[in-house]
């Protein structure tokens, strides 16, 4: 019978979670982007071929879309959108990480709500990065304009959801009031 766990994290908690992402974030301009994507995709796949907790599992793949992201020539992301991210992967690409991942169910839990953290924070790029793999995946079978080329099509697109990721963004960052505070990791 699985047990369900909640918990909440109050503002000193929160505080030293960003501290270990400006750690991160600063080890992350001395490494080059290679070897930080390289690390993360590692440490993703690494962790995937173990015996996790299905809730570390559940995570990674978002943590997954965040290499990938990165990566994806055709998304190119902006040079701010992409420093958080590569901050972001950067934390996963530390081997020493707040709790050892050695230690059994209890060494990834730290890595879990730093990816639920993450995942909050980039939440706006994350879903446009998927909707533009979406997109870009269908866009293939397509019957479109003869005069437009598939890379103007999926140029289109790509600065659409980029709009729409920024405008979302300054949307979310500019609401006051309500019961959460915006977690600021970058």
């Amino acid at each position: 019978m699985p047990l369900r766990v909640t918990f909440d994290l109050e503002d000193k908690d929160l505080k030293f979670f960003r501290a270990n992402m400006q750690r991160a974030k600063q080890a992350a301009e001395k490494a080059s982007e290679a070897e930080i994507l390289s690390r993360a995709a590692e440490m993703v796949e690494q962790v995937k071929n173990q015996e996790v907790p299905a809730f570390v599992q559940e995570r990674l793949e978002r943590l997954g879309a965040l290499v990938e992201m990165a990566r994806d020539e055709e998304w190119a992301l902006a040079s701010q959108e992409r420093k958080n991210v590569l901050a972001a992967l950067a934390y996963f690409a530390d081997p020493e990480d707040m709790i050892p991942d050695d230690i059994p169910v209890l060494g990834y839990i730290d890595d879990a709500i730093m990816i639920e953290l993450v995942v909050s924070e980039l939440k706006h790029e994350i879903d446009a990065f998927e909707d533009f793999c979406r997109y870009r995946q269908g866009e293939a079978s397509r019957n479109r304009n003869p005069n437009v080329s598939r890379d103007e099509y999926v140029a289109m697109k790509r600065r659409e959801l980029h709009a729409r990721m920024r405008r979302r963004r300054s949307s979310a960052g500019s609401r006051t009031g309500g019961r959460r505070t915006r977690l600021r990791l970058f």
